[in-house]
């Protein structure tokens, strides 16, 4: 099966560069044949972004601050000025203080948590009330991107595993909300990656050769692997699937331990 999506247009927010994730996914929607817009934030990640951007052919860039409601209400309004209607919105964006990413979660900050889960969990929120009217009358796509610390512990992955378990209960309230409009809405888990964002979790490079070792497929994933599963959920054949949490970590999440060999 061969899946299009030609005459498909959407959004990739969260690239920062070519090991990116929203990278990842962008290249393969567009292989499918979709048109894509991308956003980022100041400046230096515009540089980044824009060369990126026009290698898929896109001139479509807009500078958001997901903090900000009218910097998010002026890119939409840009966005829809160029494409009344769209398909698909991918939301790969997330922070929290790295210092805060180390030691105890005990220790986390009133200031960061508020932050973290502003910028991880709310500004999903945010995105999809802002696609909706761009949406619900051809229906679409919103996906987002969490992790397995969301409902285990992952050493140092601290405040972000209590915001990813949010964001996946918002993708479960958003898919249940925006159904009945045809509106699908879901996530992707990955497993760990090199990506800027993975870089600043503590133990980033024994966490990846830990999965690498004890994945069931004894591999992590590929940005292509994400960036295929993206695309199908987006296309016409992702039409029935809406509030999952997508696995792509070559089966680690269903080991209760390491493999015999590494205990």
């Amino acid at each position: 099966m061969t899946i299009s999506m030609q005459g498909k247009r959407g959004l990739i927010m969260g690239v920062a560069n070519d090991r990116s994730i929203a990278w990842g996914i962008a290249r393969e929607m567009r292989a499918a044949g979709a048109e894509l817009a991308f956003t980022y934030q100041g400046e230096a990640f515009g540089k980044r972004v824009a060369p990126l951007a026009e290698s898929l052919g896109s001139d479509l860039l807009l500078d958001v601050d997901v903090t900000d409601d009218e910097s998010l209400g002026a890119a939409f309004g840009t966005l829809a000025g160029r494409w009344p209607t769209i398909d698909f919105v991918v939301h790969a964006i997330a922070y929290s203080d790295k210092s805060e990413l180390t030691g105890r979660f005990l220790n986390t900050s009133r200031a960061n948590f508020k932050h973290s889960l502003d910028i991880s969990t709310y500004s999903f929120i945010e995105v999809a009330r802002r696609a909706y009217p761009m949406m619900k009358a051809n229906g679409g796509c919103l996906l987002t991107l969490t992790y397995q610390g969301s409902n285990k512990v992952v050493p140092n992955y601290n405040v972000m595993g209590v915001a990813k378990a949010a964001l996946e209960a918002t993708t479960r309230y958003l898919a249940n909300d925006l159904g009945p409009d045809g509106i699908r809405v879901n996530a992707l888990s990955p497993g760990p990656m090199k990506t800027l964002a993975g870089a600043a979790i503590g133990g980033a490079r024994k966490t990846f050769k830990h999965t690498e070792m004890n994945a069931p497929m004894r591999a992590n994933a590929t940005l292509e692997a994400i960036g295929g599963t993206a695309v199908w959920l987006a296309s016409d054949a992702g039409a029935c699937t809406s509030g999952e949490i997508i696995h792509i970590d070559c089966g680690y999440h269903v080991l209760g331990m390491p493999q015999a060999e590494n205990l």
